[in-house]
């Protein structure tokens, strides 16, 4: 069978691998497939075993790990949304005819790469009376789940009978998001965890204060206490009064909460950031006597440096639901490495015994150097030019995550790294050959990296940068950087062995399954026009011509000579939040006043006809203005097409008219669905 047989019939369900049939999931499991099938139309019922529905997963990365009832809960709603299949939800000692029967078990499998005892790991079988999930906690049956659902829409709800025993390899599968430098809405953290979960990555490491690229030697010391950097969590305590000055920028207890909570639901633990002593030019804005010559830089020998850190993790401790929170402790003076290692090991103490999580850092110095950080700090690497991790840090007994810059991106550009992950590095970056994985730190010299079973390996995280700041991306830029190729990632994060061409293969048709989110922006269309409005009847419904029947509704303003005239802030709202990329949007616009105002606005992204005091077109994404260079004329019909990465909804400018040629259309160069959410 060819792959353009495959791709054709959009059918998969067994490659004859090794003499048996190969079920195609990301990541891979090792099914042990036979010549029977099962129908999952015949499927009537999900049981969860009730002697295991309280139960909760106490060995992973979580304090608030859902039950088992909970993740079958969520599978529920999920087996619905993706697959179509709508079945009851009930509780039973045993499994019921025709049923998927979450439970737990125990099995002499389920070992990690250094052949530990993982609480991830899973049994999935299927035979004539329908499918069992046996986790080795909860997360783990969760982890069964995900691997069901990718198996039924790839093929086409007729899976082989057989069984698979699956286990990660390492305990951290996932990424790394800066959010310090760019602010990432809470919802879009959301959706992040739905995307990370559907291919098995347990791990959303949250960078939640910085400041723009380390040049401050290009700024005067005023300057550079004006220069944009951030913290990212809102709390009214009077001890970090002062810290956030960007609210609107901020997660609240509350937002944060749901966040982790959330996340959580889809067994994905949120993994907070706070960076000092390096990194930290928004607390010396607040602390401005706290400072080294290089303002980004805490003085760590100042009496008052490590009290107000310790009364920052003081204030934000019982935020976090993770069991391991990260300092940060990057890019450091390299003259005062005697002080960053009292300064770590102090805040591991502190930490600790203030809320009994673990640490992490990033690499920075090594032994070698004269860094004496205690090795109960894991140590998360990023760059040869700091650290060798294999010799280094693992031979000298710490734990070290991998976050190696071989799949470093940073938002829209960089003279170091690419804006998207590296495809080829994933199926082919082991320099000894053969496929990336958590233990290659060099993908250039094997000699550098430890072996697979190194039980001091706890795993893989991808990092996205935003060095430039705020405006140098839009929210669902950072989406779009990971979503064609982190799912391989995720693969060989997990220990799979899914090859280039079947991931190829399966790709499209897993990713549009991925449950709990709407990161792509989707929405059905039955025409390559997914709305089109002629403003021909002065009538409070807009009637969408697409054949959509996306009908709009006019708030407060009026049809006049077959245009629409908008006034004192009234507006048209449609059922439609935001158009993913891919699409043309065309009007016609005659403004009646050089006040700016709104052309479209949604939750994602606006359109303005100036902005403050310039007249310039303007997108508005994430909170960030990108400025055209371009005006519309005054009291002049003017038409608007444009292809965009990202429509809002309708919510139209005062003093303005739309209409001539009585029409404003959404165009979408495809067919059958369109990217509308």
């Amino acid at each position: 069978m060819f792959w353009s047989q495959l791709v054709n019939i959009g059918l998969i369900l067994s490659l004859p691998i090794g003499g048996y049939s190969r079920l195609v999931t990301i990541p891979t499991i090792p099914f042990t497939g036979t010549d029977n099938t099962y129908s999952l139309a015949q499927l009537t019922s999900i049981v969860v075993d009730e002697r295991y529905i309280e139960a909760v997963d106490n060995d992973g990365t979580t304090l608030i790990p859902p039950t088992l009832q909970q993740f079958a809960e969520t599978f529920q709603k999920d087996l619905q949304s993706t697959v179509g299949i709508d079945i009851p939800l009930t509780s039973s000692k045993t499994a019921a005819a025709n049923s998927i029967f979450f439970t737990l078990t125990n099995e002499t499998g389920f070992k990690d790469a250094a052949g530990r005892y993982t609480s991830e790991a899973y049994t999935l079988s299927v035979n004539k009376d329908g499918v069992k999930i046996a986790g080795a906690s909860p997360l783990g049956a969760w982890w069964g789940s995900r691997s069901l659902i990718q198996a039924a829409v790839v093929n086409g709800h007729i899976l082989p009978q057989g069984s698979a025993v699956d286990a990660p390899g390492w305990a951290n599968r996932g990424v790394m998001l800066d959010a310090g430098r760019h602010f990432y809405p809470p919802e879009f953290l959301v959706e992040m965890c739905a995307f990370l979960s559907f291919f098995k990555q347990n791990t959303f490491h949250v960078h939640l204060s910085d400041n723009l690229y380390n040049n401050l030697d290009q700024y005067s010391p005023q300057q550079s206490m004006d220069l944009y950097a951030a913290f990212r969590l809102w709390s009214e305590d009077p001890a970090v009064a002062g810290l956030n000055k960007r609210a609107n920028e901020s997660y609240t207890r509350e937002q944060f909460d749901s966040v982790q909570q959330q996340c959580a639901q889809r067994g994905v633990t949120i993994i907070p950031e706070i960076e000092a002593p390096g990194h930290a030019l928004v607390i010396v804005q607040w602390r401005p006597e706290l400072a080294l010559d290089d303002l980004s830089m805490l003085n760590i020998t100042h009496p008052d440096s490590i009290p107000t850190m310790k009364s920052i993790w003081k204030t934000f401790l019982p935020w976090f639901h993770s069991k391991t929170v990260h300092i940060g402790a990057d890019e450091y003076d390299k003259d005062l490495v005697a002080d960053y290692t009292s300064f770590v090991n102090t805040m591991r103490d502190y930490i600790s015994e203030e809320s009994g999580k673990d640490m992490r850092i990033w690499g920075t110095f090594t032994p070698v150097e004269g860094a004496n950080v205690s090795t109960d700090v894991s140590i998360q690497h990023w760059e040869f030019f700091e650290d060798n991790p294999y010799f280094d840090y693992i031979k000298n007994g710490y734990d070290v995550i991998n976050s190696d810059d071989a799949f470093y991106i940073v938002g829209k550009w960089s003279g170091s790294y690419p804006n998207t992950l590296n495809k080829t590095r994933v199926f082919h970056g082991n320099p000894a050959g053969g496929a990336y994985a958590p233990n290659i730190f060099d993908t250039k010299n094997a000699t550098n990296n430890p072996p697979r079973n190194d039980p001091h390996i706890l795993g893989h995280l991808a990092a996205l940068w935003n060095d430039y700041g705020p405006n140098s991306t839009s929210v669902l830029e950072a989406y779009y950087s990971w979503r064609d190729t982190l799912p391989a990632l995720a693969d060989k994060q997990w220990g799979g062995d899914v090859l280039e061409e079947e991931y190829d293969a399966v790709f499209d048709k897993i990713h549009a399954a991925i449950p709990g989110q709407n990161l792509d922006r989707q929405v059905n269309s039955r025409t390559d026009t997914i709305l089109h409005y002629k403003f021909d009847t002065d009538a409070a419904t807009v009637v969408d011509h697409s054949g959509n029947g996306y009908a709009g509704v006019i708030r407060g303003c009026h049809v006049q000579n077959s245009a629409l005239v908008l006034s004192d802030g009234c507006y048209v709202d449609t059922p439609l939040s935001s158009k993913g990329r891919d699409y043309t949007l065309s009007f016609w616009v005659n403004p009646t006043s050089p006040t700016p105002g709104t052309l479209f606005a949604g939750p994602d992204s606006m359109l303005l006809n100036g902005n403050g005091s310039i007249s310039n077109v303007t997108l508005i994404s994430g909170g960030n203005p990108y400025s055209l260079n371009y005006s519309l004329p005054l009291d002049t019909w003017t038409q608007g097409r444009q292809a965009w990465s990202f429509l809002p909804a309708w919510g139209l400018m005062a003093n303005t008219t739309f209409g001539r040629p009585l029409e404003s259309k959404l165009h979408w160069p495809g067919s059958g669905k369109a990217s509308m959410g």
